[in-house]
């Protein structure tokens, strides 16, 4: 009898232990993965990705417990000049016949302040895994009135990595283009169906 009722208790509590979790996902008209890099030392240039997915699981409106992957497709790269985006796509630089992808996965996230979060995970980029941390802020979450108010969130990301230390364009020391790469990444995101 004891048996019987600590499982039928358990079964009544289950419920109550289970935390809704909710997946993102970035609508790409209003979503952009963006990259600045300094060219002999004087001049930025910029360049985004056209391909890739992001995924946010988080159980908390605010996105205190976000965990996010990231998938990019390293032969969308543009940086609006055709000669440049084929050198960067050569074994020179993203190779992206030999590695198609660059991946993100977090795997801790902080609060700092108000909406805004210290993002830690594993980047992969040239076979090449190295822990990264960035910037997170949680711009919002509105009721989208073009999707029978359906929630959307705003969210960017931003910070810097080191390309030396995935061994990125090896070939083209600082200050010829810098080591360091300034990422910004801004999106609109809708849960899954």
């Amino acid at each position: 009898m004891r048996k019987s009722s600590a499982i039928l208790l358990a079964l009544l509590l289950l419920p109550l232990t289970l935390v809704a979790q909710d997946t993102w996902v970035q609508d790409p008209a209003h979503s952009r993965l963006g990259f600045t890099v300094t060219h002999l030392g004087i001049s930025d240039i910029p360049g985004h990705f056209e391909e890739y997915d992001v995924a946010i699981t988080a159980s908390e409106e605010d996105f205190s417990d976000a965990q996010v992957e990231l998938k990019v497709q390293t032969a969308s790269i543009d940086t609006r000049v055709q000669d440049r985006d084929d050198h960067l796509r050569s074994a020179d630089f993203f190779h992206v016949e030999q590695y198609p992808e660059m991946t993100f996965s977090s795997n801790s996230i902080r609060k700092t302040g108000d909406k805004t979060y210290e993002l830690t995970g594993d980047l992969t980029l040239l076979d090449v895994t190295q822990e990264v941390t960035v910037t997170m802020h949680h711009r919002g979450t509105i009721e989208n009135p073009m999707a029978d108010g359906a929630p959307v969130a705003g969210i960017q990301i931003v910070g810097t990595i080191d390309r030396s230390e995935f061994g990125l364009g090896d070939g083209f020391p600082p200050p010829m283009i810098s080591n360091t790469v300034e990422i910004k990444a801004d999106g609109e995101f809708m849960i899954q169906q």
